[in-house]
């Protein structure tokens, strides 16, 4: 029989797992691998881990307990699609990412060349499949039993260091509201200040380029795009982003985009619904004076 298991890293993850699970139409459990909750599934397995451990030491003991289902779906992330793979690749099991759409059990849609290119894709069980939550209509998860169960991650590679987003901001994947630069904010103090002074006044989150990553001018996980977070907010201003293709990729799905740019040639603003050829540095705190709770 035909079964889905929901693997999420933690709380915020499972909450975004009900318009898949509904989508798929399948009966599905939850194993969620930190955190609590009392929604998820038929039976939600809780590992009760304080800390998320490197894929390569819990792959193996994964696979022993996913081997029973025909579908394993957890979404889209880099953490997502390492576990998933190596699980997939135990198994020797098939593999979708970034899924988008459902049509059967056996097959799923999926972006390819930045998006440019919508594929259909068939796969027998036992099939692997990260996806974004954004592309499918919310949904509540079902409320089960708990189990609890224990893990204990194998020898293999260990975390040297970890960055943890700004307390108070909503993640990036779930808000509604993002504020995005690129270089042109300079150093990470000046992003802070600039970008992050403006999304606390609209209780959104901030994200950013691939280039400003690379620079050191903002942590990894802010990184939206292709090669980052997929998000698709109701609104999302791209202050001093060019347009590159791998960015448009991870913001085509967002409901308004404000682009600001001094330069008007720029590509995002082909796609934006409202651009302002300016200057960030004027146009961001002349917005953020007109919030409430600005100072004078």
């Amino acid at each position: 029989m035909s079964r889905l298991l929901l693997i999420a890293f933690d709380e915020s993850d499972l909450n975004s797992c009900g318009g898949f699970a509904a989508k798929l139409g399948l009966p599905y459990d939850a194993l969620l691998l930190s955190g609590s909750s009392s929604v998820g599934g038929e039976q939600i397995f809780q590992a009760g881990l304080t800390a998320i451990p490197t894929a390569d030491t819990v792959a193996g003991l994964l696979a022993v307990f996913v081997h029973t289902y025909s579908h394993v779906a957890f979404v889209s992330s880099m953490r997502s699609k390492d576990l998933a793979a190596r699980i997939a690749g135990i198994l020797d099991a098939a593999m979708i990412t970034d899924a988008i759409g459902i049509e059967s059990p056996t097959t799923f849609l999926r972006p390819m060349v930045a998006g440019a290119v919508i594929a259909t894709v068939d796969a027998e069980p036992p099939v692997f499949i990260t996806f974004r939550p954004s592309n499918f209509a919310p949904a509540e998860l079902m409320a089960g039993t708990v189990v609890p169960m224990g893990i204990e991650p194998a020898p293999g590679s260990k975390i040297v260091k970890a960055s943890a987003k700004t307390a108070g901001r909503p993640d990036l994947s779930q808000a509604k509201i993002i504020v995005s630069g690129g270089k042109p904010l300079k150093d990470a103090a000046t992003f802070e200040t600039v970008l992050g002074g403006l999304a606390d006044a609209l209780g959104g989150a901030v994200g950013a380029t691939r280039a400003a990553v690379d620079t050191g001018i903002a942590p990894n996980e802010l990184q939206v795009g292709q090669t980052g977070k997929i998000v698709a907010p109701n609104l999302y201003i791209a202050a001093g982003i060019s347009g590159s293709t791998q960015h448009m990729a991870g913001i085509k799905d967002s409901k308004v985009i404000v682009a600001i740019n001094k330069d008007g040639d720029a590509p995002i603003f082909e796609v934006a619904d409202i651009g302002i050829v300016a200057d960030l540095f004027d146009v961001l705190p002349q917005l953020r004076a007109k919030l409430p709770g600005a100072r004078s």
